[in-house]
């Protein structure tokens, strides 16, 4: 029996829902995406604390997934085990007066719905944002001028070696898409938002008048994994990119949105390679005929 196989075997008595050479195609907002080796899905600590361990006894590496979005998988898909939060890890409860504790594998969206229901404002920027709420408060997610630094007071943990803990507050390090969770071991498993109290319908209208806007100005009906760079300081990204002459631009089956120029869409069949050299093209064009580096924002998993 193979390190995977064992993996699988443990898991599964756990409890854990587990696929082998899982299309991650099935799993990005991108629909772009080679196959993990294993994708787990934990739904209580106990199970993902075994996870953890066994990954760590058989130093399998570990890939967390949310909900796919912002999120470019290679087309080797990911090497090791790949593991998403289900179960507890998708609830969301009111916590004191006004606040809210959400699991990291809650779907932004349903946090966002949940608020209202419970009038309860401040959530009203993310609605339409896709993703997991774990990986809102992974990249300090916003829109429209508002952001999870504004609602976000704390966030519990699990550490790759199985140990638990929160950050809260400035230990939080929440930046323009970032936090002390980026690019770190940190697996985030519920968070504690402070929200203040409002009327549904207004929250409601609030929601549908951002949803309006980003419908109209965004390639919501394509396949994408959201904003691909940066807001540069002084431009817009989009603008720079439209300004150069790229929209519309297509490398295989990705193409600069004619809709958004910051946006990059699966027109049917693209592949990681068409993106990364479409990615490339609008660096290389951007820095060239204005000057400004672009950054990347969406996230690449690795084979």
């Amino acid at each position: 029996m193979d390190t995977l196989e064992r993996i699988q075997r443990e898991a599964s008595l756990m409890g854990c829902t587990c696929l082998v050479q899982e299309p991650m195609s099935k799993h990005t907002t991108f629909r772009i995406g080679g196959p993990a080796d294993l994708l787990v899905t934990a739904g209580t600590m106990g199970q993902l604390r075994g996870l953890v361990r066994l990954c760590r006894e058989t130093e399998t590496p570990v890939y967390l997934l949310g909900k796919g979005s912002n999120l470019l998988v290679s087309d080797e898909g990911i090497r090791g085990v790949v593991i998403s939060l289900g179960g507890e890890f998708t609830s969301v409860s009111r916590e004191g007066e006004n606040g809210i504790r959400c699991g990291a594998g809650a779907s932004l969206a349903s946090v966002c719905v949940f608020a209202r229901e419970n009038r309860l404002s401040g959530l009203e920027f993310a609605w339409g944002i896709p993703g997991s709420a774990g990986g809102a408060a992974y990249m300090n997610a916003g829109a429209y001028g508002g952001e999870m630094k504004e609602v976000l007071v704390s966030c519990d943990h699990m550490t790759l070696t199985g140990e638990t803990g929160s950050l809260q507050g400035e230990e939080l390090a929440l930046g323009y898409r970032r936090s002390a969770y980026s690019g770190g071991d940190k697996i985030i498993l519920f968070l504690h938002l402070a929200l203040t109290p409002g009327n549904p319908v207004d929250i409601g209208h609030k929601m549908e008048e951002l949803m309006t806007r980003r419908k109209d100005r965004q390639p919501y009906e394509m396949p994408s994994a959201g904003s691909v760079f940066k807001r540069p300081e002084g431009y817009y990204a989009g603008t720079l990119i439209e300004q150069c002459g790229l929209k519309g631009c297509q490398i295989g089956g990705a193409q600069v949105s004619p809709k958004h120029a910051g946006f990059i869409v699966n027109t049917g069949g693209a592949t990681c390679r068409d993106v990364e050299a479409l990615i490339e093209k609008i660096q290389e064009t951007v820095l060239r005929e204005t000057g400004v580096t672009l950054e990347c924002e969406v996230r690449k998993a690795e084979p």
